[in-house]
C-alpha cells in the first residue's frame, strides 16, 4: 500500500530508533521561497500542553509545588468560584473552566497582558464543579503557565528553554513569538498566509511552542524512555484520569490516551491559526509519529493512513 503524501510540512514516522517514513513538502515561507525541511520550526499549537505538564511535574519533583495545590496558591486574583480547583484539575481538564469559545471577549491574535487576561477568565463562571467531568480548557493551561512562572521565579519561556528543551537537546525549539529567529514557518489557511495568534501572553502554556519535526520526535522520548522526568512523573503524566467522551480515550496530564490504528497510543493534536500538528507514541509497536504543517486546512486523517500503511 502506498503512503499518502503531505503537501506542505513535515511528517516523520519512526519504529524503534529507525526512521521508516520521511515526508517533507511545500514551502515554509513562500515570500522567501524557503522550502520546508526537518529543521523548519512550526507552531505545535496544543501539543505545547505536554511541555506545560512537564514543567509542572519538574517543579513537583523538586518539591517547589504539588499538583494538589489549589490554583489560588500560585495564581493571583482567583475568584471565589474557583475555590476547589487544583493544579491537577487544570492539568487533566476537569477544572470546570471553559475553552476559548466560552470566552468571546478574548481575541486570540491580540496581545493581552496576564492581569487583563485573568480578569476576562474570571468573567465567565465555571461550567461545573472541579472534578465533576471533563471539558477541554486551554485557559486552564494558561493558568498553569502563570503558576510555573510564579513557582520558578522566572518567565515561562525561559523555564522551558533551560529546564525542558536544553536537557533534551531540542535546539530548534522555543516558546513565544519567534522574533528574528531563522527557519520559522509562516502559517497558511487555504493556501493564503494568515497572521499568528499571540503566543507570548494569550496562548502561553496552551499553544505557544515552536518545534522542528526532529525535535518533536525527540520530545516523544519523554514518555517512551523516561527522559527528563522520573518514572513516577511519567506515570503521572500518562495516567488516564478522565474519559473524554471519545470511545476508549481519556486524558492524562497534557496528553490523550486512546487507540490509534488499533493500538494503544499517547498522543495530542494541535491547531493554531495557520498551523496543524500531531504527535503520537504507540508503545506496542514502539512507533513515534510527528506531523507538522503550516496549512491549517490540512487533514489529520493522514495520520491513520500513514500508520496503517507503514
Amino acid at each position: 500500500m502506498s503512503t499518502p503524501s503531505l503537501a506542505r510540512g513535515v511528517l516523520l514516522l519512526a519504529r524503534g530508533d529507525r526512521l521508516v517514513v520521511e515526508q517533507v513538502g511545500g514551502a515554509g515561507d513562500d515570500a522567501l521561497s524557503t522550502p520546508c525541511s526537518r529543521r523548519t520550526r512550526f507552531q505545535i499549537a496544543s501539543i505545547s500542553k505536554q511541555m506545560t505538564a512537564a514543567a509542572v511535574l519538574l517543579l513537583a519533583e523538586r518539591q517547589t509545588l504539588d499538583v494538589t495545590d489549589p490554583v489560588e496558591r500560585w495564581v493571583p486574583d482567583c475568584p471565589p468560584e474557583w475555590r476547589g480547583i487544583t493544579l491537577h484539575h487544570l492539568l487533566n481538564h476537569t477544572s470546570g473552566l471553559g475553552h476559548w469559545e466560552d470566552y468571546p471577549l478574548i481575541d486570540l491574535a491580540r496581545r493581552t497582558g496576564p492581569v487583563e487576561l485573568r480578569a476576562l477568565f474570571r468573567n465567565v463562571p465555571p461550567l461545573f464543579r472541579p472534578g465533576a467531568r471533563w471539558h477541554y480548557s486551554s485557559p486552564g493551561y494558561v493558568l498553569l503557565a502563570h503558576a510555573v512562572e510564579r513557582a520558578a521565579g522566572r518567565p515561562y519561556a525561559d523555564f522551558l528553554a533551560a529546564e525542558v528543551f536544553a536537557p533534551l537537546g531540542m535546539t530548534d525549539s522555543f516558546a513565544g513569538a519567534p522574533g528574528d529567529r531563522p527557519d520559522v514557518a509562516v502559517g497558511h489557511s487555504a493556501g493564503r498566509p494568515v497572521p499568528s495568534w499571540d503566543l507570548d501572553m494569550v496562548n502561553v502554556g496552551a499553544g505557544d511552542v515552536w518545534c522542528s519535526a526532529d525535535d518533536l520526535l525527540t520530545w516523544l522520548d519523554v514518555p517512551r524512555r523516561g527522559r527528563l522526568l522520573t518514572t513516577a512523573s511519567v506515570a503521572r503524566m500518562t495516567t488516564a484520569y478522565a474519559p473524554t467522551g471519545s470511545a476508549g480515550t481519556a486524558y492524562g496530564y497534557g496528553c490523550f490516551l486512546g487507540p490509534l490504528a488499533g493500538e494503544r497510543a499517547v498522543h495530542h493534536s494541535g491547531e493554531n491559526a495557520g498551523f496543524r500538528s500531531f504527535a503520537a507514541w504507540l508503545p506496542d509497536s514502539d512507533r513515534r509519529l510527528v506531523l507538522l504543517t503550516n496549512e491549517d486546512t490540512a487533514a489529520l486523517s493522514l495520520v491513520d493512513q500513514v500508520l496503517t500503511a507503514a
